[in-house]
């Protein structure tokens, strides 16, 4: 397949990269800064600098898959990438969208967000812009019926480390065999290009543990 990934520099887009072209998958980097791709890539994958919220439809069409690891320190910007890939790809079937969004989403045993948790701590944290703009990126997704998206969503902490099994869950948090939350990036991307290959979850939102 052809799959871009926006964001490829990134601690998850640089996961998600390695696994596509390890399975054979012909890949493009869309990134800010093509020279870090380079080093980090190679010639694995094509490299296309390009700001994010400048691409247009045309630039898209020729991917099978786009995956939006996209990161910025403009938060809004999550939720203005996300309307624009799902303006672009109306009522077009073949062409998959999938969305990385953090943990805040999820909900706890007590059923509320983890957003609404932090957010009773920290609300006057400036970082808490990200997770609140990922959370309305999450809302508005779920209205979203003639586009083919998925949500991807750690549970809840990203950890260094190989590789492994994973446990897949839904909206809440899920725990590891042995209680943690955690997963490695690159199981995380593991889960992903297996969600690509073999779609399980069409318009639905999944959320990945290490097993």
């Amino acid at each position: 397949m052809k799959i871009a990934i926006i964001g490829a520099t990134g601690q998850v887009g640089q996961g998600a990269t390695r696994e596509a072209v390890s399975r054979g998958h012909e890949v493009s980097a869309i990134v800010r800064h093509g020279q870090k791709a380079k080093e980090l890539f190679g010639d694995t994958v094509s490299v296309v600098e390009r700001d994010a919220m400048s691409l247009t439809r045309a630039d898209l069409a020729k991917y099978d898959v786009i995956v939006d690891a996209f990161a910025s320190d403009k938060a809004y910007q999550h939720l203005d990438l996300a309307t624009h890939l799902v303006d672009f790809f109306r009522e077009d079937d073949s062409t998959r969208l999938v969305f990385v969004i953090g943990a805040s989403i999820l909900k706890t045993d007590n059923g509320e967000t983890m957003l609404a948790a932090t957010l009773a701590q920290y609300a006057n944290e400036p970082w808490i812009a990200a997770p609140i703009q990922q959370d309305h990126e999450y809302q508005y997704l779920q209205w979203i019926e003639n586009v083919n998206w998925t949500i991807i969503t750690p549970s809840t902490d990203f950890a260094e480390g190989a590789k492994g099994a994973y446990k897949v869950g839904g909206d809440h948090v899920i725990t590891s065999a042995a209680g943690k939350t955690e997963v490695t990036f690159d199981t995380f991307a593991a889960a992903m290009i297996d969600e690509i290959e073999q779609p399980k979850h069409v318009r639905q939102q999944f959320s990945v543990v290490n097993a």
